[in-house]
């Protein structure tokens, strides 16, 4: 079975609770992922990237380029 929970870091330390199931298991393996900040960092740049207008250009950019390919072909 694989359990995945994210636990806060206190101390340099984190406490993790297993669900019953894993009553009378011997040994689990533990994986630490830090890349949660990263994504959430990532994240906002994406919601700040909506707002600026270069951005903006350069989706509209693209979207008029597929336009063309879908007018082109529909003939």
């Amino acid at each position: 079975m694989i359990y995945s929970q994210v636990c806060h870091i206190h101390n340099n330390q984190i406490i993790l609770n297993l669900p019953a199931n894993f009553s009378g298991k011997k040994s689990v393996r533990v994986l630490v992922d830090d890349n949660l900040d990263e994504k959430s960092r990532k994240i906002e740049l994406l919601k700040k990237a909506s707002n600026d207008p270069l951005f903006k250009a350069d989706v509209n950019e693209i979207i008029d380029d597929f336009d063309h390919l879908e007018n082109d072909f529909e003939k």
